[in-house]
């Protein structure tokens, strides 16, 4: 009887010892699961000043150079989003441009600026010295719209029509380039002053009449691919900007 009690004892002990440690391997800690990365989106805020020259006269509204500037930048900038307003109008001068300005009630927290004015004074012939006092005054807009940060701010320079047909046909096309480059050289000094980027697209307009395909089909304005090409000298400069 002895021996008997003695397997039972043994049995138990044994089937008791298998059941803790089936308990003990079903209890062991699951592996934590992992939460997939959320990317985080970037929204920029930018703000186009100017003329004919940023509303894109003659091309259309996503070929003007703000746009492809945007498309861009949402390209270069991972995760970014760019949104755009533009204050221009084809004929605007500097005294225009800033009523413009004054009449938008605009926002004061622009991640980027671009100005771009002037063609019109000199096209107007209005005198040399209303650029010279508008145009700071401008630039001061401009810091104040863009967060009061100068490094948000670009100049870009003034496009040269001389070389279009419509300046090529003019009575005295290279007294045009003359006065461009006035205003450009006053605008890029200013600039060098005040510490403000002044990126210089001029030259490419200048190859216009020797390759048509940067003059749009008013034969006076840039085209598509002459905005293309801005964005080619703008966009490394604007992204330095945004990323910084």
């Amino acid at each position: 009887m002895r021996s008997l009690y003695q397997i039972i004892s043994i049995f138990c002990c044994f089937f008791l010892g298998f059941c803790s440690g089936d308990n003990e391997i079903r209890n062991y800690p699951q592996p934590q699961q992992q939460n997939p990365t959320t990317e985080t989106t970037a929204t920029f805020k930018y703000l186009a000043l100017g003329d004919s020259y940023t509303i894109g006269q003659s091309v259309c509204e996503t070929c003007r150079f703000p746009e492809q500037l945007k498309v861009r930048l949402h390209s270069d900038i991972p995760n970014a989003m760019v949104n755009l307003q533009i204050i221009a109008q084809t004929g605007w001068t500097t005294t225009n441009l800033k009523n413009a300005i004054n009449a938008s009630n605009l926002a004061t927290d622009f991640d980027l600026v671009t100005l771009l004015i002037g063609v019109n004074n000199q096209y107007q012939n209005k005198p040399f010295s209303l650029y010279e006092q508008e145009f700071p005054e401008l630039l001061v807009k401009a810091i104040v719209l863009a967060k009061g940060n100068p490094a948000n701010v670009i100049v870009v320079s003034i496009p040269d029509y001389r070389y279009t047909p419509y300046g090529n046909g003019l009575q005295n096309p290279e007294t045009v380039s003359q006065q461009i480059d006035q205003y450009n050289a006053f605008a890029h000094d200013y600039c060098q002053q005040q510490n403000i980027t002044f990126v210089d697209i001029t030259g490419i307009t200048r190859l216009g009449l020797e390759n048509p395909s940067l003059v749009a089909q008013d034969g006076l304005h840039p085209s598509e691919t002459a905005y293309s090409q801005f964005v080619v000298r703008i966009a490394p400069v604007a992204k330095s900007k945004l990323m910084d």
